[in-house]
């Protein structure tokens, strides 16, 4: 109950931004009056860049949202995963976009607390991305042979490309003890600090998350990297790539199960619209380029909610 308390007291980190960029954009998507059930629409992002940044980017969304529900939208940001998935499982928030891992997360504390409603499919068709290891192109490091003794940087706990897949893959798939292998491993916060830990020499290699299709030197079609030079902060010449892992489901939009069935409806059909009629909106809050918003439902991620689960486990076990 504390915990949940705290999670909802992390809001005051939030910022409540109206945003006037798509004030005359028509929207004649679908609708519905939320007003019959709640007073606003609250929508949490996870912690993985300056919250500025994210409440700029996404003030489009607010705006749509409350063309589509007839309720003001409340934009809130927290400083790490953890927090945002405290507040959706306190039932402190209506929409977030989460990783494949963050959504594990929740499910095994509450099977009942959201819903996955809709992914993101890349330009290729895929429904899944992938989780990468840069390091500076000066520091001579090319493989992950190279790293042995090294720092290696993570970007959040619970992050399944920052952190689940490289724990999961490392060891089974390249006989990497993670433990041993790096002479240090840290987290640094989210993936944009990540990136900016290797480029400022704190850790020689991080993980972050890319779409794994599109050019390299944009930082792909999509993803962290992408979000970072479309922001003018990385110049992807300064990077190179020395690992990648297999393709990851990508992450969900979820919604509360509380909600009837016609507000997350409203929210599909929403995503869709606006990514036919506003691309620029679609490509901002999709943090890059996509083919479309296609619907999911929770087998999609049963291969990471096991993974999830035995890593726990094996926690436990351990300690």
């Amino acid at each position: 109950m504390l915990k949940k308390l705290y999670s909802f007291l992390a809001v005051v980190t939030a910022f409540l931004m109206v945003s006037t960029a798509n004030a005359d954009k028509k929207y004649d998507g679908p609708k519905m009056d939320l007003s019959k059930f709640q007073p606003e629409f609250r929508i949490g992002f996870l912690g993985d860049e300056a919250s500025q940044d994210i409440i700029a980017r996404n003030g489009c969304l607010k705006d749509y949202v409350e063309k589509a529900y007839s309720v003001p939208a409340k934009l809130f940001t927290f400083k790490d995963y953890a927090g945002t998935m405290e507040s959706m499982l306190g039932g402190n928030l209506d929409y977030t976009w989460f990783g494949s891992s963050g959504y594990a997360g929740i499910y095994l504390q509450d099977p009942n607390a959201v819903v996955p409603i809709l992914t993101r499919m890349q330009p290729t068709g895929d429904t899944g991305y992938y989780s990468v290891m840069v390091a500076r192109k000066d520091s001579g490091i090319k493989s992950l042979d190279d790293l042995k003794g090294k720092k290696l940087g993570f970007a959040d706990p619970n992050s399944t490309s920052g952190y689940l897949i490289p724990s999961i893959e490392l060891p089974e798939l390249y006989n990497v003890n993670i433990d041993t292998y790096f002479s240090k491993t840290q987290f640094s916060g989210g993936h944009e600090n990540n990136v900016l830990a290797v480029l400022n020499g704190d850790v020689d290699a991080g993980v972050t998350w890319v779409s794994g299709v599109g050019k390299w030197e944009e930082g792909y079609s999509s993803g962290n990297l992408r979000k970072m030079v479309d922001k003018g902060i990385l110049n992807m010449d300064d990077l190179v790539q020395v690992w990648s892992s297999k393709l990851i489901p990508n992450g969900p939009i979820v919604m509360p199960k509380k909600l009837p069935q016609e507000a997350r409806d409203v929210m599909v059909g929403l995503k869709q619209w606006i990514h036919k009629n506003d691309p620029k909106c679609s490509e901002d809050v999709a943090n890059g380029i996509v083919k479309a918003w296609v619907p999911v439902d929770h087998s999609f991620y049963e291969v990471i909610v096991k993974a999830r689960k035995a890593k726990l486990e094996a926690k436990k076990k351990k300690g």
